[in-house]
């Protein structure tokens, strides 16, 4: 056995069992999309590509794409505006209060996301606790309408999200030699020149990953969007649930599913090529 060939036999264990757990399934749903459907006889035994016609040409999927993506891009700007100062911040806190923080932060993750999005639904309501405190304050217009709008599909991802951001900034920061912000400071730089100069390019692969994260997770989200967002304010994998168990139409979901999938490699790829690569190599030159 060759040096080359060590880590590939090392790996392939790996490999197989993801193949088989992913691949598996994700090929079957893709050969599941290509079939067509009767609501009289089911799924039919038929090869063809109506059910990505009917996507293609449907104003409603359109308009849950849309909808999907244009939440995943606000939800990650505004988990990296609320993760990114919270993660420096943690790591700038006495020993002693840092690890009580991350529990903290880590904590809603322990916590399933229905029962999270369940306590933001009594927050939220017409007469939610967030409503009845405006009215006591006496704020013109209340109560507000805040459930089933996008408002509240973002604040519920938001509030899923940001631990995630936190994490991979948090072991960006772990790998940063405090030395060199001290070195940077004791030769004249500010406090906003040596987080720029030093801290954001160690920190900015973390930055990147979480954020790629988040908008991933963020466009693939059900639980929330659909608890949140109601019937009306369907995403891409609400739409897909809907195709499944409400109108069985199998092949049409498959389709929905296929298409999303797709979507979300290709906004990875792009912003691996477009944003990534350029932001690491522009801090790297600097």
């Amino acid at each position: 056995m060759t040096p080359r060939a060590t880590p590939a036999l090392l790996a392939a264990p790996a490999v197989l069992s993801l193949g088989i757990a992913l691949g598996l399934p994700l090929l079957g749903i893709a050969v599941l999309s290509f079939q067509g459907f009767d609501f009289d006889k089911g799924i039919l035994p038929v090869w063809n590509l109506a059910n990505y016609a009917e996507l293609l040409t449907d104003s409603l999927f359109h308009e849950a794409f849309l909808r999907s993506f244009r939440v995943a891009g606000i939800v990650t700007v505004l988990c990296l505006a609320v993760g990114v100062p919270e993660a420096w911040i943690i790591h700038r806190m006495a020993p002693r209060w840092r690890g009580l923080m991350l529990l903290v932060v880590v904590g809603p993750l322990l916590v399933s996301v229905v029962v999270r999005t369940f306590g933001w639904m009594v927050l939220l309501g017409s007469n939610g606790l967030l409503n009845q405190a405006m009215l006591a304050l006496g704020i013109p217009g209340a109560p507000f309408r805040m459930m089933f709008t996008e408002f509240a599909i973002i604040l519920g991802l938001v509030h899923v999200m940001v631990p995630l951001v936190v994490l991979a900034v948090w072991a960006s920061l772990g790998r940063l030699d405090p030395a060199l912000l001290r070195a940077a400071e004791s030769l004249g730089a500010s406090r906003f020149a040596a987080f720029r100069r030093v801290v954001l390019p160690n920190i900015m692969p973390g930055i990147l990953g979480g954020a790629l994260m988040v908008f991933c997770l963020s466009a693939s989200a059900f639980a929330t969007p659909a608890m949140l967002g109601g019937k009306r304010l369907k995403v891409a994998a609400s739409m897909t649930y809907t195709e499944f168990l409400s109108t069985l139409n199998w092949p049409l979901g498959a389709a929905i599913a296929v298409l999303l999938l797709l979507a979300i490699l290709a906004a990875t790829l792009l912003w691996s090529r477009l944003v990534e690569r350029p932001a690491l190599r522009r801090l790297g030159a600097a």
